[in-house]
Formats: C-alpha cells, structure tokens, sequence
C-alpha cells in the first residue's frame, strides 16, 4: 500500500512528468553525440541521460519518504540524499571513465543541461500548478469550468 501511495505523490508525479517531457530529446542529443564523438559519444550520452533521470527518481523518492515520516526527515532525506545521489553519480562516471570508448564530454553536457533545462523547464508548470491549483494542466486546450 505504501508504493501507491508514493506513486501518487507529488514528487513522483514530478519526476515522472520530468522523464516525460525529455524523451523527445534524448534521440536526438544521442543522434548527435554520435556524430560528433562516434559510438562512445552516443553512449556517453544515453548513460547521462539514464543517470539523471535515475537522479531524479531517486530524489522523488527520497523526498517521498521523508514527507511521509516528518519534517526532519523529510530535510534530512533532501540535504543527505543530494550528497549521496551526486556522490554515487561521480562513482558511476569514474568507473565508467576506465572503459575505452567512453567520451568525458558528451556526458558531462548531457549532466549538466538535462539537470539544469529539466527543472528549469518544470518549474513553469509546477509554479503554475501552485499559482492557480484549480486548472486543469494535463490537457491543454480543454475548457476551463
């Protein structure tokens, strides 16, 4: 019972909402990785983009959790999950680093934008959603009663 609450709270509804507004650019960024660096650049690429929407998920739940449990916990899964998640980020890119046809620089832009352009680009929905919570977001177009 506890997973559905979680899946129908609002960071997970946040985070799905991020992985959903980005798989259209996912191809297109691994597309042009690969023209740019080759095979490595479009792997590079794809794990960046697994890896953040791994970060964010993990943060939806984490923060999940702590709303659940109180205010404290709820901060300190935010401040200590931030640690740990960006930690457990740098180990998976210095493993993968070893291999031979990893490229450092496809993977620290996808990082690096997809981290920054998603939230930015949520945050206008998600400040919409607290300025006005009676409209309806999910379809756009439809009459508002």
């Amino acid at each position: 019972m506890s997973s559905e609450r979680d899946e129908r709270s609002p960071e997970w509804g946040i985070a799905r909402d991020i992985a959903r507004r980005s798989l259209w650019m996912l191809p297109a960024w691994v597309v042009v990785s690969g023209f740019i660096w080759g095979t490595g650049g479009a792997f590079s690429s794809a794990l960046g983009y697994v890896l953040v929407i791994g970060n964010l998920a993990a943060a939806a739940a984490l923060m999940a959790w702590g709303a659940r449990t109180s205010p404290v916990a709820l901060m300190g899964a935010t401040l200590g999950g931030f640690i740990a998640r960006l930690a457990v980020l740098a180990c998976i890119v210095l493993a993968v680093a070893q291999l031979s046809f990893f490229e450092p620089v496809p993977i620290a832009i996808t990082i690096i934008t997809s981290h920054l352009g998603l939230l930015v680009w949520e945050i206008r929905y998600v400040s919409l959603r607290l300025a006005a919570p009676g409209l309806d977001l999910q379809r756009p177009g439809k009459e508002q009663k």
